[in-house]
């Protein structure tokens, strides 16, 4: 019996020994002080990845609409991509063209500033040349830009909804994937304001 005890108890400490440890001691990851920034170090603007530069500058949508976009209200760009599903008559295709052309050229330009205004920033910061009042007035400017692009990008959602029927709208949250779903809301369909 004791001899069994002893057996069990070899094989205990073998198993912890095993697993990178040894009797009585704790087995601990090795641990880092590096930054989850670490490398981003070297970006040209370091509070911006390529692919967000690169994404403002083309004017893409970078998510800013989604609140407008999933409460029913539809953008141009998909509305124009599901037109014939949608049944677009050649007014609202039209129409859709023309307010995708208008918000693209805007988009855009609000992305270079943006850009620009971050590029402004970081090197400010790079070349030591910062001090609170500078600082005030990099970031106002910033979030000024930053509010005014999604802005643009939800106005462009709501007018894009003024230019749809109801059906259409609801048609729209079908094909998008919002509804179906037994434990998913459907979207309220928006009031048609005509502008």
């Amino acid at each position: 019996m004791r001899t069994e005890i002893t057996l069990k108890l070899i094989a205990a400490c073998a198993l912890l020994t095993g697993a990178g440890g040894t009797f009585g001691q704790h087995v601990h990851p090795p641990s880092s002080n590096a930054s989850p920034y670490a490398g981003e170090q070297a970006r040209e603007i370091k509070s911006l990845s390529p692919e967000q530069t690169a994404d403002l500058l083309a004017g893409k949508g970078m998510a800013l609409a989604k609140t407008a976009e999933l409460n029913g209200y539809p953008g141009p760009m998909h509305t124009l991509e599901l037109a014939t599903p949608l049944e677009l008559s050649t007014e609202q295709k039209q129409a859709s063209e023309a307010l995708m052309k208008r918000h693209q050229a805007e988009a855009r330009d609000l992305g270079a500033q943006l850009v620009q205004a971050e590029r402004a920033l970081d090197q400010a910061f790079a070349s030591r040349q910062i001090d609170a009042a500078r600082l005030a007035d990099h970031t106002e400017r910033i979030g000024r830009l930053q509010a005014l692009l999604r802005k643009s990008h939800l106005d462009t959602h709501l007018q894009q909804a003024a230019l749809l029927k109801p059906e259409q709208i609801a048609r729209y949250a079908q094909l998008r994937g919002y509804t179906g779903a037994p434990d998913t809301a459907v979207p309220a369909v928006p009031p048609l304001h005509k502008h």
